[in-house]
């Protein structure tokens, strides 16, 4: 039997985040979206696997994370959703009112001039006995969600409703096995832990610049030597974690709170929290938290320095009275964690 790995394109850069009706439009990742294709490729790393794609953006982007060189097959397409493709859904509500609860309460209707379901399972069903036809070992096959579910719900005798109620996240992928006519479906690949290795490719994948990374590394490093420092059982791989991504959104505003937000997506809570808090930690018993708080306000680029001086260079920058007393805030907090680390240690960890 040989396996067969359906991959849902990552989350797709929609115009100022407003979802759209999305057939054929031909948006990129965003990045999330790269984020998402990263994870998949790094839970499918294992694997040989023969790469097939969709000609669509989003799905090359996809499967670009898998291989150098996927195979483009056009029958792995989205369906054309055409009157409506690209249109946001109230202007569909609004302008085609009949025809929107007549596909809501009959999804096998397609919209004014789209592809019908009949026309998109049979091309994307050549498409795969195309891709099994041209080797004889596993495939990755990045596509979209309604040619998917349209397919699977066919092979393995579903509903198009009951196959739709469980349609893949973006980015995740469903596993089939296949000897060319019987399908059987079998458990998915498991979220991969975040690891050193994963997190360096995530960073990668958000486009984090490199003197950010090499920010992020130094605060790694730093934080480890505090938590080994301190007779405290912290979890090292958490705070390691956390603190490789702790400016993963670097260049989106308020990035401590879009960094958690992208890691929650992928379902990293534990290092979420800790990203969405490296600025402002509350005051308490010293954790994974704090460590991070402490040792990314004494690291400036990719070096060490005294806290006095990193405040002193961060303060220009303060443009507002809020800045500053958010300013102030910070280096009093700074102040406290590094008086704490160095007493616990009971050597000048911090200077």
């Amino acid at each position: 039997m040989r396996k067969l790995i359906f991959i849902r394109h990552g989350e797709p850069a929609f115009p100022d985040g407003q979802r759209l009706c999305l057939g054929r439009t031909d948006l990129p990742l965003s990045t999330l979206g790269r984020l998402q294709a990263a994870q998949t490729a790094w839970a499918l790393r294992g694997e040989r696997l023969r790469v097939y794609t969709g000609p669509l953006r989003r799905a090359r982007e996809t499967a670009a994370y898998l291989s150098p060189l996927p195979t483009v097959l056009e029958g792995l397409t989205e369906a054309d959703m055409g009157a409506w493709d690209g249109l946001p859904f109230a202007q569909i509500r609004a302008r085609w009112p009949e025809e929107y609860n007549c596909r809501g309460a009959d999804l096998s209707r397609p919209p004014p001039g789209g592809e019908t379901k009949a026309a998109v399972l049979a091309r994307f069903t050549e498409a795969v006995r195309a891709a099994l036809e041209a080797s004889d070992g596993d495939l990755a096959l990045v596509t979209h969600a309604q040619s998917m579910d349209l397919f699977l719900a066919s092979v393995l005798g579903r509903s198009f409703g009951e196959q739709r109620a469980e349609r893949l996240p973006y980015g995740a992928a469903r596993v089939l096995r296949t000897d060319g006519t019987r399908f059987e479906a079998e458990a998915g690949p498991e979220r991969p832990a975040l690891c050193r290795e994963l997190c360096l490719a995530l960073l990668d994948a958000a486009q984090t610049p490199e003197r950010v990374q090499a920010h992020c590394e130094a605060v790694a490093a730093l934080a480890l030597k505090i938590a080994r420092a301190l007779p405290l059982a912290l979890d090292l791989g958490l705070l390691e974690n956390a603190a490789l991504l702790h400016d993963l959104a670097r260049a989106q505003e308020h990035h401590a709170a879009a960094g958690a937000a992208w890691l929650r997506a992928l379902g990293y809570e534990a290092e979420a929290a800790l990203v969405e808090q490296h600025h402002d930690w509350p005051l308490g018993p010293l954790d994974e938290a704090a460590v991070l708080v402490l040792a990314d306000q004494c690291v400036q680029g990719a070096e060490i320095v005294p806290l006095e001086a990193r405040f002193a260079a961060s303060r220009e920058k303060c443009r507002t009275p809020e800045a500053l007393a958010a300013h102030g805030r910070r280096y009093q907090t700074a102040l406290y964690l590094k008086e704490e680390v160095n007493r616990l240690c009971r050597q000048e960890i911090i200077r």
